[in-house]
């Protein structure tokens, strides 16, 4: 019996211990920021957008670089409205993306199946009319160069058909009237988020990011001025 309270006790330590680790790293590793690259041109503006946990990367729709609407397609929405003029891409584990509309519909399978890379992944689509810039909303200046690295970026987190295009996620658990979901690259984990891909997406184009966070406030930590 002693034995066993004593493996008992050195478990929930052990857990204690690994979640204060990690909880620690990401507050410290986050607030260590990477350089930003010097700006050329203010050609492209881009967003980052948060809704408390989950931070989206917001683009133009179109404009002379690409148009994303000849991919992430109007109807794939419920609305099918095509009158917007950005599109709000995240990236993340495709079972909290479809079966968790909100935290009281978390199931303790799916956020396991998550944490550890058992899951598959999805992009989360959202167009936009209109952009407000707050404290979840912050504009970002790129020049055409940094612009087209962070397209490659994000074009690069699809999975594609055999003619390479975008692989619509058939289903009814959107958001709202402007979303889709498309299959995507990759697996979720603790140390891969939603947030860090975002994140790297800012590494990419060589704007403020994080050297490293697993969530939304790591990143907007940079983006408080």
């Amino acid at each position: 019996m002693k034995r066993a309270f004593k493996i008992i006790c050195i478990t929930l330590l052990s857990v204690v211990f690994l979640v204060g680790f990690y909880l620690l790293s990401a507050y410290f590793l986050s607030r260590i920021e990477v350089g930003k690259e010097a700006v050329s041109s203010k050609d492209v503006s881009i967003y980052i957008l948060t809704n408390g946990v989950h931070t989206d990367l917001v683009l133009p729709v179109k404009n002379e670089i690409i148009d994303w609407s000849t991919d992430i397609k109007y109807k794939n929405t419920p609305s099918q409205d095509s009158l917007v003029n950005f599109l709000a891409m995240g990236w993340g584990d495709k079972g909290f993306y479809l079966e968790t509309p909100t935290w009281a519909d978390l199931k303790a399978s799916t956020a396991f199946k998550a944490a550890f890379s058992l899951s598959t992944s999805a992009i989360h689509a959202t167009f936009h009319k209109e952009m407000k810039e707050g404290d979840d909303c912050k504009k970002i200046e790129l020049s055409r160069e940094q612009y087209t690295r962070l397209v490659k970026y994000i074009k690069a987190s699809f999975k594609t058909d055999p003619s390479g295009k975008a692989i619509n996620i058939e289903t009814t658990a959107n958001y709202n009237q402007n979303d889709a979901f498309y299959e995507a690259n990759g697996s979720y984990n603790l140390f891969h988020t939603c947030n860090t891909w975002a994140n790297n997406g800012l590494k990419s184009c060589g704007q403020k990011a994080s050297f490293w966070t697993p969530f939304d406030t790591g990143i907007f930590y940079h983006y408080k001025y």
